[in-house]
This record gives C-alpha cells, sequence and structure tokens, in this order.
C-alpha cells in the first residue's frame, strides 16, 4: 500500500472556521426553534446513576475501550466550527449518559456505546435488549444496573437487528455456552445470522475503513475534531464477539412469555437492516421500536458501505407498528437515543418519522419521472415544515441529500441513462487528463484558492481532488483539499459527514494510519456457519492468481460434514457432503480449527505440532491453495489513490 510523506508542520494544525463558514451556522440559528428543550427534558428523564469519570477500560489494550471525558467541552456555547444544530445533538448524546428508568422494570444504558444497552426487569433476572457493540461497555452497564437495582442474572438476550452496535458486545452479559445448553434464551429475527456475517465479514474490510471515517476514531476529540456520531455519543472500540440465536423470530404475531414477561414482535425485515425487529411489551404498555425510529433522520444508504436501504418499506413498517400498537402504548423507546412517554406525543412522532421516510421516497421518484439525475434530485428536495422543523428529523446521521441518491440508485442503479458516463475512466486516469486540460496542478492549485477564499468549497474539493488523486505529493493542493474538507465539516448538520470530511482532512496532512490485516475474531470466526466462511474464502481468492489452476481439497472434518473446495475457472466451490476420488490433499481436522486457521486465528503449523491437523496428499499444491487467498489491509488510502490494480 502506497504510504504518502505527511505534509510539513506548518500545514497539518486544524484551522478555525472561515467567515463562509460562520455564516452557514449561523443560519441554522436562525431557522430552527433553539429553544425547545424538550428532547433535553426526555434525555435526563430517569436518570439513576452512571460512571465518574465516564470512561470504560479496555482488556486488552492501552487506550480505553470508551471514553466520553474529552467531550467536556460541549457544556459550553457552541463553538465556530461545529453546525450548532449538530452541537445540540451532540449535548444530547455525550452529556446524558448512565442508567435510566424508562418506566418502572425496564431500564437503559445510554452513551456507554453509540448504542443503548435496555433491561427488563423479569421475574427472577433481565431479559437484555442489544448488548452493545464491545464485551467491555455492555459488561461494564450491566454491573452498573445490578450495583444500583440488585444483582440478578440474565435469563434472555434480544437481539433486535443484525447491526454490530447491537450484538458485537454478547460476550460481556452471556456466554456460547449459555446459548448452546439454553440456559439463557438468546432471541433474534430470521436470518440474523447470515445478514450479521455478510455485512461484517464478506464486505468487512472496506466497511470496518470506511467506518473509521463515518463514526470519527482516528480524530481527537475536540470542537475542530469529533463531537458525536449524531446516532449516538461514540462507538466503543473494545473486543467484540458473537454467538449463534437459539431462537428465531419469523413472523409478525409471533409472541413468547420469557420469566413473566409477554412480548409481542413485528417484524421489519429490509428498511433499517435486512434483519430486523420491533416488539411490545403488554404489562409495561411500552414499544420498543429498535432503530426503525430514532431522534434524527437514518440513513436509507450508510455512507460506511451497504445494501441501499428501502424507504417505502421503512415507512409501512412503522406504519404497521401505530397500527399493532399505537392504541395501547403509553412510552417509545429505542436502540439508540432517548424514550417519547405519552401516547399522543409517541403516536406524532412516530406519524412524521414514517412521512419523511415516504415524503423523500415519493419526491425523489417524482422527480425521477421528470428526467432528472440523482444528483439533480438531491440539491432540490427538502422536507416541508411540518417535518423538516422537527428536531427528531434533522440531518445528523442521514441526510435528506444522499437519501434521496439512495432512493433514486434503488430503483434505476447507478447509472443516469446519459452514455458519456456510461463507461468511465478510473479516477487516477480521469484526474491526470482534467490536469493536463487545465493547465497543470500549479494552476488549478491557484485558481482553487480563489474559489476557497469564496467559499465555494464544494467545487474546491471536486477541483483539488483531480490534483490530488494524480499528484498525491504535491503538498500545496493535498494542503488545500486538507482545509477545504475541514470547512465542509465544520458546517456539516450530519455527524457522519462531519466525521468523513475532517478524516479526508486527516489523512491528507498525516499520511494513512497504521493498521493490521484483516481478520474476524476468534468468537466470530468459532460462531461462523461453515456456509458462510466458504462464501468469505471465495470473496479472499485472487481470481487472476487462480486463473488456469485445478485444485481439489478433501476437507475430512472430525466434528462436521466432510466437505470438497475446488478451484476451477478462478472461482472457489465449497461441496458439502462431497469428496474428490482424487484429490490433491486432504485435511484431517475439526471445523472448528478450520474456521480459526482460515480467519488467521492460528496456524498450520501450529496445529500439525499439536495433532490437531492430518495432512496427506501434495504438499506443494497445498501451498498454492494457501497462496492465492489475499490479506486485506485495514488502512487502505480514501482521498489519495490506490495502487492501480489488486
Amino acid at each position: 500500500m502506497t504510504d504518502y510523506q505527511a505534509l510539513p508542520k506548518e500545514f497539518i494544525s486544524p484551522k478555525p472556521a472561515t467567515e463562509a463558514t460562520k455564516k452557514i451556522n449561523q443560519g441554522f440559528f436562525n431557522k430552527l426553534d433553539f429553544t425547545d428543550r424538550r428532547s433535553f427534558d426526555n434525555a435526563k428523564k430517569g436518570f439513576i446513576a452512571t460512571l465518574n469519570p465516564i470512561t470504560i477500560a479496555h482488556d486488552s489494550g492501552s487506550r480505553a475501550a470508551f471514553d466520553l471525558e474529552g467531550l467536556s467541552f460541549l457544556n459550553d456555547e457552541p463553538a465556530e466550527t461545529v453546525n450548532p444544530s449538530l452541537w445540540r445533538q451532540a449535548q444530547l448524546n455525550a452529556l446524558n449518559h448512565g442508567l435510566y428508568e424508562v418506566v418502572p422494570g425496564i431500564y437503559q444504558i445510554r452513551s456507554f456505546d453509540i448504542a443503548n444497552m435496555t433491561l427488563i426487569k423479569s421475574d427472577s433476572g433481565w431479559i437484555i435488549i442489544d448488548p452493545l457493540t464491545s464485551t467491555e461497555a455492555s459488561r461494564t452497564g450491566l454491573a452498573l444496573a445490578n450495583k444500583e437495582l440488585g444483582e440478578r442474572p440474565v435469563v434472555a438476550v434480544i437481539i433486535t437487528h443484525s447491526h454490530a452496535d447491537h450484538f458485537a458486545g454478547i460476550l460481556g452479559v452471556m456466554s456460547h455456552e449459555d446459548a448452546e445448553s439454553g440456559k439463557v434464551a438468546m432471541i433474534a429475527p430470521e436470518h440474523f445470522v447470515n445478514e450479521a456475517l455478510s455485512e461484517n465479514v464478506l464486505a468487512g474490510n472496506v466497511m470496518s475503513r470506511r467506518a473509521t471515517y463515518m463514526y470519527g476514531n482516528l480524530l481527537p476529540s475536540s470542537p475542530t475534531g469529533f463531537v458525536t456520531t449524531g446516532l449516538g455519543a461514540a462507538l466503543s472500540m473494545g473486543n467484540t464477539g458473537f454467538i449463534i440465536p437459539n431462537d428465531l423470530i419469523k413472523e409478525t404475531g409471533e409472541t413468547r412469555h420469557i420469566d413473566g414477561v409477554d412480548i409481542e414482535f413485528q417484524m421489519t425485515p429490509g428498511s433499517e437492516a435486512p434483519a430486523e425487529m420491533v416488539f411490545y411489551f403488554p404489562q409495561f404498555k411500552a414499544l420498543c421500536m429498535s432503530e426503525i425510529t430514532s431522534h434524527h433522520l437514518h440513513n436509507l444508504y450508510t455512507p460506511r458501505g451497504a445494501q441501499v436501504r428501502d424507504a417505502l418499506a421503512w415507512a409501512a413498517q412503522i406504519n404497521e407498528s401505530i397500527d399493532l400498537f399505537g392504541d395501547r402504548l403509553e412510552v417509545e423507546f429505542a436502540s439508540h437515543h432517548w424514550p417519547i412517554w405519552g401516547r399522543q406525543e409517541a403516536i406524532e412522532y412516530l406519524k412524521k418519522q414514517r412521512d419523511m421516510y415516504k415524503y423523500i421516497h415519493d419526491q425523489t421518484l417524482r422527480l425521477a419521472n421528470h428526467g432528472y439525475i440523482k444528483e439533480e434530485i438531491a440539491e432540490q428536495i427538502k422536507l416541508p415544515e411540518s417535518l423538516g422543523k422537527e428536531f427528531y428529523n434533522r440531518d445528523y446521521y442521514g441526510t435528506v441529500h444522499h437519501n434521496a441518491r439512495a432512493v433514486y440508485v434503488k430503483y434505476l442503479g447507478f447509472f443516469d441513462g446519459n452514455p458519456a458516463t456510461l463507461y468511465p475512466l478510473p479516477p487516477t486516469e480521469v484526474a491526470t487528463r482534467y490536469l493536463e486540460f487545465m493547465g497543470g496542478a500549479d494552476a488549478i492549485v491557484e485558481k482553487a484558492r480563489g474559489c476557497f477564499d469564496a467559499g465555494d468549497y464544494r467545487w474546491v474539493a471536486e477541483v483539488l481532488n483531480h490534483v490530488v488523486m494524480a499528484e498525491p505529493d504535491h503538498f500545496n493542493a493535498r494542503a488545500l483539499q486538507a482545509d477545504t474538507l475541514e470547512q465542509l465539516g465544520y458546517q456539516s448538520e450530519s455527524g457522519p459527514w462531519r466525521n468523513f470530511y475532517l478524516c479526508g482532512a486527516l489523512e491528507l496532512r498525516q499520511g494513512l494510519p497504521k493498521g493490521a490485516a484483516f481478520g474476524a475474531t476468534a468468537s466470530m470466526a468459532k460462531s461462523m456457519p461453515l456456509e458462510n466462511l466458504y462464501q468469505t474464502m471465495a470473496v479472499r481468492l485472487n481470481g487472476p492468481s487462480a486463473d488456469g489452476l485445478v485444485i481439489h481439497l478433501n476437507l475430512d472434518f472430525t466434528d462436521s460434514e466432510p466437505t470438497l473446495l475446488s478451484i476451477e475457472n478462478a472461482v472457489l466451490h465449497a461441496f458439502t457432503g462431497k469428496q474428490h476420488q482424487k484429490p490433491n490433499a486432504t485435511l484431517r481436522m475439526s471445523a472448528v480449527n478450520f474456521k480459526f486457521m482460515m480467519t488467521g486465528n492460528t496456524d498450520a503449523m501450529k496445529l500439525l505440532e499439536s495433532g490437531e491437523l492430518e495432512m496427506s496428499g501434495d504438499f506443494e499444491a497445498l501451498g498454492k491453495f494457501r497462496e492465492l487467498f489475499d490479506q486485506f489491509e485495514r488502512r487502505f488510502p480514501i482521498v489519495t489513490p490506490r495502487k492501480p490494480w489488486a
């Protein structure tokens, strides 16, 4: 991976807000009602206790797994380098943390992570909803609840959906043995395992890298750096795990009676997550909306990368929740942010969240049918005041601008119909040609500087991207591009947009951060079904290197069905229950050890030495087989050119 030299010291420091940025941010004070303090009242309601300091230690690292101490500056008035509307959201997220009572018997751990962990008091223990992203965060949250409310065992864990911030902290509240034995019920929506592993393994490396931008993991907490994710205070960065559920919900209307607590389920797949559900607690008159609703506009397309989500289905599922539970609920809570109390207030909120997604969907397609392309549509769509002035519908996470483009892509794909864009050149080649046409890098930078001074940052970013992609060692271009992205970040009402812009500036100024090879954790590898592992291996197979090779490998598992792995036509296939008559090699081992070996959690030599692996056949072919799989570097460049071809 190319490693670009950091800029000279005089270029590296963050810059103050320009007059153009100050003017844009001031405009938010003028159009939004900052005297509305209902969210602040609700975010504080039911507070019981918290950590002091609000820092969670990492089990195996020197840095903290979670730390909000650096965000204490949010107690002050909004800084000129932060959009004041986003500052408000950052305050709500970061300054309200700890254990809260929703209603007697329902409690939440908030801002120990990007998500909430909810605890339901059952007859003899805790039913936990969404055990956060890291072991450290969920374990600490459970310990706080036990300290303040009395020690209780975990009797069940409910996973609302297939995003890692809702399940990866599972080992902080239960063990693999708890699930396998049935001691603890682990309940999840149908297809949870496949969707969770598909999102976090198949495309895991590229999503993980982009997530460092989206969540601002590399930014220092400051008014010129990280202030919030919008979705939550910050992402916990501790150890992660994965356990296969022992109970799946498949249909709307299913119920469970768990240790004295009744739960009614509604399936909501294909909207905020491919596998997701919401549920109602009759005895508490409480509706958990998972992540279908939250106190912001969510992502129809998430900038870290994922499949485009269905805005129409999303709106319909919120409407179904209103129909199923609206006349019975007294409180609505979710996997992020704070609850809403009172039936009338909750229904109004649900309706406006529903209508926000449907408005973006309908208006995007209206304009598309007029012939406008996604970029033109995104510039035109604005929410009506009845929706757009509600703080819980603001662009703190998703934005109207990029969600409109997502709707277009959902229906019409990336191609806008203009044949000039059907067969584009790759970025570096485009950049080189642009530089030739526009008089060279120096001339472009000089012209761009004038546009920067005029506050025309979107144009400067587009123009200088060509210079950086063609000549990444042009210090003046990288420095001005960093300054430009920084101002766009300062103006952003969206937490992810701000973080993307500021992380881009950081990479331009300081070069690539250090990183290791991507791989699944031991817990995820252990729980990963073999089918998912084979899919992951197929994604890692380097097609050009495998061209012309035919390799058959028999896997003689001691604890699972035998499997034939074949590489032919530069494609990997796994045939469960089959063995080749004349394999190149045969491996005899447990399926668990094979998973550990292929995910880098152990190696063949250790297994051979311990007697846990027996090999026979053509060892040279086996060695060639192992060399055909790529290792993914976590920290590949984003705002500077990649190496030409992988």
